[in-house]
């Protein structure tokens, strides 16, 4: 089945303001958000959940961490080159953009940390062991931080989910 990749003209007007905040944005209108016009309330809520996780007290790195982790294991591999761009942006070393994209150990310990327990959470649905998380506040995570890992692994499950389902490309 094919999507379609709306545009302004053709999205629901519930989308339009969504899509034109996006425009605004990003300087262009994305085929994933084009292609989840076709529903608004997808839209909608993944523009603001994913907004919301941009503004939780994880760093930018640990971040893009849990995003590449979930985009990677998901194969949604829109969300893995936006991404990529995103952590160059933050000027990462590429060893950790590679890791990431080979599913390995990464060299930064604290990050790694994420990487692991994001891992966790993803492998157990939430249920992880009282060892799991001690082992990621050992490194200076709270657990609040803990929850903003869920949170994003629930904003980049949606986006990588959606994205599969709709073909979406870059």
């Amino acid at each position: 089945m094919t999507f379609t990749e709306h545009t302004l003209e053709s999205a629901p007007a519930a989308s339009r303001k969504s899509m034109e905040v996006t425009i605004r944005h990003l300087g262009r209108l994305t085929s994933p958000v084009a292609k989840m016009a076709t529903s608004p309330h997808v839209l909608d809520g993944f523009l603001a959940v994913s907004g919301i996780f941009e503004r939780c007290t994880l760093e930018p790195p640990a971040r893009e961490v849990v995003i590449m982790t979930v985009a990677v294991r998901n194969e949604c591999h829109v969300c893995v080159a936006m991404h990529t761009g995103k952590l160059r942006t933050l000027g990462v070393d590429e060893e950790l953009v590679s890791a990431l994209h080979e599913q390995r150990p990464l060299a930064d310990p604290k990050l790694d940390a994420v990487r692991r327990f994001t891992l966790a959470v993803l492998a157990t649905a939430g249920g992880v062991a009282d060892e799991a998380v001690k082992d990621f506040l050992s490194y200076g995570y709270t657990e609040q931080n803990a929850l903003e890992v869920v949170l994003g692994i629930g904003t980049y499950t949606l986006s990588t989910f959606a994205n599969r389902l709709t073909g979406a490309g870059l």
